[in-house]
């Protein structure tokens, strides 16, 4: 595949593949980022190096990974995109032809994932995005933080498509949660 063939395929791929783990941001009401007048804004990936292993089937961002779209910023040391091909297209001969999909996306290295005004923020050393499921796993000293409220355990699963989330425990690290009641206003 042409360098020229990569840029496409590769900017094709972050706009569909990265979208899902950059619409984590949900509000109470389970609806994402994308509202208004912009329904499908940009997404910006900034790193120190990007590599394309059309045969591993995978993309490479290392270095100062931060991926932005509107609100949501994740950052992180190395950030991993693999994808699957789905089929040639009928009569096709070259590899330019294969349609592919991602099956995971793996961000590792002190990473942080911010949500804009709402001042949440998740981190830990491995996140990784499951395509088919929708959701996200954080391990590694993995928290979620909102103001001075947080919950961290070993692991967290996120489920995207049903707005909930799982954090357990190990036998050596309790789920820990601290709460702050909301004082009433007078």
């Amino acid at each position: 595949m042409s360098t020229a063939s990569y840029i496409k395929a590769l900017s094709i791929w972050l706009c569909l593949f990265l979208l899902p783990l950059l619409l984590l941001s949900r509000t109470a009401t389970g609806t994402g980022l994308i509202s208004g007048s912009q329904k499908n804004p940009p997404i910006v990936i900034k790193s120190d190096r990007l590599e394309v292993d059309d045969e591993l089937k995978l993309i490479t961002f290392t270095g100062n990974v931060v991926a932005t779209k509107q609100e949501l910023k994740i950052k992180c040391k190395k950030m991993v995109i693999y994808y699957a091909p789905t089929g040639r297209h009928p009569g096709a001969h070259s590899s330019t032809s294969n349609k592919s999909r991602i099956s995971k996306i793996v961000a590792t290295g002190d990473v942080k994932i911010y949500r804009g005004k709402q001042g949440g923020i998740a981190t830990s050393d491995k996140a990784i995005y499951y395509q088919e499921e929708d959701k996200l796993v954080l391990t590694g000293r993995p928290m979620v933080k909102q103001g001075r409220d947080f919950v961290e355990g070993e692991r967290i699963t996120i489920y995207l498509k049903e707005n909930r989330s799982v954090v357990e425990s190990s036998k050596s690290k309790p789920v820990k949660a601290i709460i702050f009641p909301k004082s009433k206003k007078k």
